[in-house]
């Protein structure tokens, strides 16, 4: 599984924070760049999201799969992302072309390894 680096937000990973796992399997290896774009779109927006602590971008071309793993101070927080213009008309081009699954819990000042391995291994579950 590849992986960016950790990118910061503006927000603290102190105190509990709410951990958000996404992974999307395309169904078509030709759709792969443009949901990296669309990846990389999103995450240029992260230094000024409210309430985001940080995240990482992952992706196994190999298996048509990509996603994120993101930190947030709460849930409103995440839910103000899901929300924007943005992220809505990349969700609408993308939803009938593969499938979604996504998970999320709270962390207590989070060890950012161990917040990487737990969300590895729910990804690595069986779809």
């Amino acid at each position: 599984m590849l992986r960016t680096s950790w990118t910061p937000g503006p927000a603290t990973a102190s105190g509990l924070v709410l951990v958000s796992v996404t992974g999307f399997t395309a169904d078509r290896l030709r759709d792969l760049p443009g949901i990296y774009r669309a990846g990389r779109q999103l995450a240029r927006l992260w230094p000024a999201l409210d309430g985001a602590v940080g995240h990482w971008l992952w992706a196994e071309p190999s298996r048509r799969r990509t996603g994120s793993v993101s930190l947030w101070r709460s849930e409103d927080a995440m839910r103000g992302f899901v929300g924007l213009p943005v992220h809505r008309r990349i969700m609408r081009t993308y939803r009938g072309r593969g499938e979604i699954r996504s998970t999320t819990w709270t962390a207590s000042d989070p060890d950012l390894r161990e917040v990487w391995h737990r969300a590895t291994e729910f990804l690595r579950l069986p779809r």
